[in-house]
This record gives C-alpha cells, structure tokens and sequence, in this order.
C-alpha cells in the first residue's frame, strides 16, 4: 500500500472517530427546570366590560323659550349646587309679571269699594231703613272682589315663577358636560338636546353584565339568605380604567337585576366606587375585576405556557423524562402571573416552567428541580 494511499485511509478514520464524538455531544440530553404541582391559595380575577355613570347624571332644560342671553360656565367646568349656569332672554315674561302686578292692584280697589259696600249698608239694615236683601247682596259682591284678588295674586306668582325660570342654576354640585348650544340660540321645553349635564361623579356607578350560568354560579357559592345578603358578603372590587390603571379606591357590587334580559341572557350588575377628585367622568369604559378566591387550586406559571388554537398547554415529564404538551383548559383564568388549571394534570405532576419554545413532543430532557414556591414567589 502506496504512503499516500495510507494518509488518506487514516484522514478518513479520523473524521469518523470526530462525527461520533459530535453524534455523542448532541445525543445529550438538555436541561430543563421543572417543578412539581401541588394545590395552594389562590385567587382568580373575573374581568367584565363596564360603562361608567356618575350617581347624578342631570340634564339640565329650559322650562320656558327664548334665547340663550348668557353662559356662566364653560365644558368640563365644576360647579357647586345652587351656581348660576344659563340667563334665557325672555322679555315677555317680565311684562307679565308687571301686569299681574297692576291686576292686583285693581282688585285690591274693588275689594276695597265692595268693602265700604258693606259698611254703608249695614247700618241701614240694622234701622230697617233697607231690606237685609240689600246687605246679602254686598257681602256676596265682597267675597267675589276677594275671590278675584286671590286669583289676580296667583297670576302674579305664576308669573314671577315664569320669569325665574330665565335663570337657570346648578341643582346638584357635578361636573359640566357639553354645550351645544351658543348665547343667540332659539331653545325650549321641547329642544332635543339638553343646555348641558351636571354630573355628579363624587361616587360612580360601574354597570355590568354577566351571563345566566355566570350569574348562578355567582350567587350559588355566596353565603345569604336573599340576594342582597349575598350580595354583602361579596369581598370588594377593583376598576381597572380604560388607560390600564387600578382606580386607587376599591369598590362594592351593590345591585343586581331581578330580571335576566331574554335577548342576551345577561343579567345587569351595579358596582359603586368612591371617586373624590373626579379621575373617572360619566361615560367612560373601564373594567370590574371581581376576585374569586380558590383554597386548592393547581397554579401553573404563564411562561411554562404556550397556545394553540386558543387552547392553553403545559409539557409534562413523564417517569422516563419525556415531555408530553398536555392541554390544561382553552378558558384557565389568569392569576397573577400564573394560570389555574382546569383539567389535564394534577397534584404530583411535573412540569418544564422554562425554555419550553425549544422543546417537541417526546423529547428526552434532564430534568433540573425546582422549588415550585420560589418559581411562583419570583412572577
């Protein structure tokens, strides 16, 4: 055998012997923390889509027409109970109230004449100098200037009422909204929109809806007797606004429903929340986070997860430290930073908690314990 021959039958054995080392090193299993699921506390936060509304929501109208003369207050403006808003230009109800006032002041003449009536006719009744008849008369003539003076008082009073209606206050102490309508605007009683709104958002209203099985459910693991005892033993709620932020104030679901509506199957909820400084305005979006607590629930952390299809899975280790993706439940409430299982493990399983995007069905792994506690402490 030629010596060039040799060198190349030798180049070969040594590439061989450096594939199997390389073939050796891959062979390896990797890594992989793990923990082992037992049941703990917990608590799982129901989340329902809520509109907001001030516990006073005060459209404010005109009783009378006329034009808008003056506005006192401007959008988004607070304003106390009692505050001056809107002056009507109404000439005519001015005028009405001068006339009332001249109408009284003739009936109170005839009052007057129908008065001296009477006491000049009375003497001559008592000296038979004219019949009673005469004096019966004078006294009926009385009481109608007396009924006609009462009357010509109330006109003037329903007038003066009119005219104050030109002025326009604040009912309540709230929050302006819109103003859609300008100083020279024609308005009414009868105006579609509204001046304004005086809202009242010292406390708000959360308004919610669950559904029917939601609401059974509900109701069914509260302790009461009637519904509102249940619904006093529910522990407070959270409102998360539309920005992400927790209002800082938890609040208390106070009513619910007496009817389930028939189209949707919802069942409508009232949560009431202090709100001092007015962060949250009526009609804002926001959230009701309702917590459930759980006494023995199967906590799983949120990066040992991955979706398919909207279902949520685990890799579970079996006695032979293959990993398996096992399908814990498409609707596990969140927790934290931690899902709660539904179905498909159980105490006593182990799970890969990390580096899970690496791993296929059936993978050999080596298997790193880890203390399930400290996993959880550290989300």
């Amino acid at each position: 055998m030629s010596k060039s021959t040799m060198a190349l039958l030798l180049l070969i054995l040594l590439g061989a012997c450096k594939n199997n080392k390389s073939g050796t090193k891959d062979a390896t299993p990797k890594p992989y923390p793990v923990i082992t699921l037992k049941p703990q506390n917990a608590v799982i936060n129901a989340d329902y889509p809520a509109t907001i509304m001030g516990i006073q929501n005060i459209e404010i109208r005109p009783k009378i027409d006329g034009y808008v003369d003056a506005i006192y207050i401007d959008e988004g403006a607070t304003v106390k109970k009692g505050q001056l808003l809107f002056r009507i230009s109404a000439p005519q109800y001015e005028q009405n109230v001068n006339t009332a006032a001249a109408n009284i002041k003739i009936a109170v003449a005839d009052v007057n004449s129908a008065q001296m009536q009477v006491n000049k006719v009375k003497p001559l009744v008592e000296k038979d100098i004219v019949s009673a008849y005469e004096l019966e008369a004078a006294a009926y003539t009385l009481q109608s200037k007396q009924a006609a003076l009462a009357q010509a008082q109330a006109a003037y009073n329903n007038a003066k009422t009119n005219l104050s209606y030109t002025t326009i206050y604040s009912p309540a102490d709230g929050v302006v909204g819109i103003l859609p309508y300008k100083i020279g605007s024609l308005v009414s009683s009868t105006t579609a929109n509204p001046l304004t709104t005086v809202s009242n958002i010292t406390q708000i209203y959360a308004y919610f809806s669950i559904n029917e099985r939601q609401g059974l459910d509900f109701f069914l693991a509260s302790k009461g007797a009637t519904m509102q005892d249940k619904l006093a033993t529910l522990p407070p709620v959270t409102l998360v606004l539309a920005n992400g932020i927790t209002l800082p104030r938890q609040g208390r679901v106070e009513t619910a429903s007496g009817l389930i509506n028939p189209s949707t199957g919802a069942l409508n909820m009232r949560a009431t929340f202090s709100n001092p400084d007015g962060l949250v305005r009526s009609g804002s979006s926001a959230i009701v986070r309702i917590p459930q607590p759980i006494d023995t629930a199967l906590l799983v952390p949120q990066k040992a997860t991955f979706q398919i299809q909207g279902k949520l899975f685990v890799y579970v280790m079996d006695s032979d430290n293959k990993v398996k993706s096992v399908d814990i439940g498409s609707n596990a409430s969140a927790a934290g930073q931690s899902f709660v299982v539904q179905h498909g493990v159980k105490a006593g399983d182990k799970i890969v908690v990390d580096g899970i995007s690496n791993l296929r069905e059936d993978q050999l792994i080596t298997p790193r314990a880890v203390n399930a506690d400290s996993v959880y402490k550290s989300l």
